[in-house]
Protein backbone atom coordinates (compact mmCIF):
# COMPACT_ATOMS: atom_id res chain seq x y z
CA UNK A 1 0.00 0.00 0.00
CA UNK A 2 1.07 3.69 -0.76
CA UNK A 3 0.55 6.43 0.95
CA UNK A 4 -0.03 9.36 0.13
CA UNK A 5 -0.49 12.48 2.38
CA UNK A 6 -1.88 10.15 5.22
CA UNK A 7 -4.24 8.30 3.09
CA UNK A 8 -3.62 4.58 2.07
CA UNK A 9 -3.82 3.62 -1.09
CA UNK A 10 -4.48 -0.01 -2.30
CA UNK A 11 -1.02 -0.88 -4.71
CA UNK A 12 -4.00 -3.32 -6.38
CA UNK A 13 -5.60 -0.47 -7.92
CA UNK A 14 -4.86 1.79 -11.33
CA UNK A 15 -3.41 4.82 -10.48
CA UNK A 16 -6.09 6.88 -11.64
CA UNK A 17 -8.76 5.12 -9.47
CA UNK A 18 -6.36 4.71 -6.52
CA UNK A 19 -6.14 8.39 -6.34
CA UNK A 20 -10.17 8.87 -5.79
CA UNK A 21 -9.51 7.15 -2.42
CA UNK A 22 -8.15 10.96 -1.55
CA UNK A 23 -10.91 13.45 -0.05
CA UNK A 24 -11.39 15.86 -2.93
CA UNK A 25 -9.87 13.81 -5.82
CA UNK A 26 -12.20 12.64 -8.75
CA UNK A 27 -11.56 11.19 -11.95
CA UNK A 28 -11.04 13.56 -13.90
CA UNK A 29 -8.67 15.58 -11.26
CA UNK A 30 -6.80 12.03 -11.33
CA UNK A 31 -6.36 12.11 -15.06
CA UNK A 32 -5.08 15.59 -14.77
CA UNK A 33 -2.50 14.72 -11.94
CA UNK A 34 -1.14 11.45 -13.93
CA UNK A 35 -0.67 13.50 -16.90
CA UNK A 36 1.30 16.42 -15.14
CA UNK A 37 3.36 13.86 -13.90
CA UNK A 38 3.48 11.57 -17.04
CA UNK A 39 2.18 8.28 -15.31
CA UNK A 40 -0.02 6.08 -17.28
CA UNK A 41 -3.52 5.99 -15.47
CA UNK A 42 -4.10 2.31 -15.89
CA UNK A 43 -0.40 1.62 -14.71
CA UNK A 44 -0.74 -0.33 -11.20
CA UNK A 45 -0.07 1.49 -7.63
CA UNK A 46 2.72 -1.22 -7.04
CA UNK A 47 4.35 -1.16 -10.39
CA UNK A 48 5.97 3.06 -9.90
CA UNK A 49 8.85 3.87 -9.01
CA UNK A 50 10.31 5.55 -6.05
CA UNK A 51 10.61 8.74 -8.28
CA UNK A 52 7.38 8.52 -9.63
CA UNK A 53 5.44 8.24 -6.19
CA UNK A 54 7.40 11.23 -5.50
CA UNK A 55 6.47 12.97 -8.00
CA UNK A 56 2.61 11.99 -7.37
CA UNK A 57 3.07 13.34 -3.72
CA UNK A 58 4.36 16.51 -4.98
CA UNK A 59 1.63 17.21 -7.62
CA UNK A 60 -1.29 15.95 -4.66
CA UNK A 61 0.71 18.25 -2.26
CA UNK A 62 -0.25 21.37 -4.45
CA UNK A 63 -4.22 20.60 -4.47
CA UNK A 64 -6.31 21.66 -2.10
CA UNK A 65 -7.61 17.75 -0.79
CA UNK A 66 -8.18 16.05 2.21
CA UNK A 67 -8.09 18.39 6.01
CA UNK A 68 -7.85 21.65 4.09
CA UNK A 69 -10.42 20.89 1.56
CA UNK A 70 -12.90 19.92 4.97
CA UNK A 71 -12.05 22.77 7.14
CA UNK A 72 -12.71 24.87 3.97
CA UNK A 73 -16.28 23.39 3.14
CA UNK A 74 -17.34 23.48 7.05
CA UNK A 75 -16.31 27.01 7.22
CA UNK A 76 -18.16 27.92 4.18
CA UNK A 77 -21.52 26.43 6.23
CA UNK A 78 -20.77 27.81 9.22
CA UNK A 79 -20.19 31.04 7.58
CA UNK A 80 -23.76 30.87 5.56
CA UNK A 81 -25.26 29.75 9.00
CA UNK A 82 -23.78 32.96 10.74
CA UNK A 83 -25.21 35.49 8.38
CA UNK A 84 -28.80 33.60 8.28
CA UNK A 85 -29.16 33.84 4.48
CA UNK A 86 -32.07 31.00 3.36
CA UNK A 87 -29.27 28.49 2.60
CA UNK A 88 -27.66 29.16 6.34
CA UNK A 89 -30.98 28.55 7.65
CA UNK A 90 -31.71 25.52 5.88
CA UNK A 91 -28.50 23.96 7.34
CA UNK A 92 -29.30 24.87 10.58
CA UNK A 93 -32.92 23.25 10.42
CA UNK A 94 -31.12 20.25 9.19
CA UNK A 95 -32.97 20.59 5.56
CA UNK A 96 -31.64 20.06 2.02
CA UNK A 97 -30.49 23.16 0.63
CA UNK A 98 -30.33 22.68 -2.65
CA UNK A 99 -34.08 23.14 -3.59
CA UNK A 100 -35.37 19.37 -3.02
CA UNK A 101 -38.78 18.66 -2.07
CA UNK A 102 -39.09 17.59 1.48
CA UNK A 103 -42.74 16.46 1.70
CA UNK A 104 -42.56 12.79 0.38
CA UNK A 105 -38.46 12.47 -0.06
CA UNK A 106 -35.64 13.83 2.15
CA UNK A 107 -35.98 11.17 4.56
CA UNK A 108 -32.25 10.84 5.14
CA UNK A 109 -31.71 14.08 5.53
CA UNK A 110 -34.41 14.84 8.17
CA UNK A 111 -33.85 11.57 9.74
CA UNK A 112 -31.82 12.67 12.57
CA UNK A 113 -34.30 15.09 13.69
CA UNK A 114 -36.96 13.43 13.69
CA UNK A 115 -35.31 10.15 15.60
CA UNK A 116 -34.90 11.99 18.84
CA UNK A 117 -38.73 12.28 19.29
Amino acid sequence: MARLIGVNIPSNKSVEVGLTYIYGIGRSLSRRVCSVTGIDPNCKISSLSESKLVDLKEAVNKLLVEGDLKRLVSLNIKRLVNISCYRGIRHRKKLPTRGQRTRTNAKTRKKSKTSNN
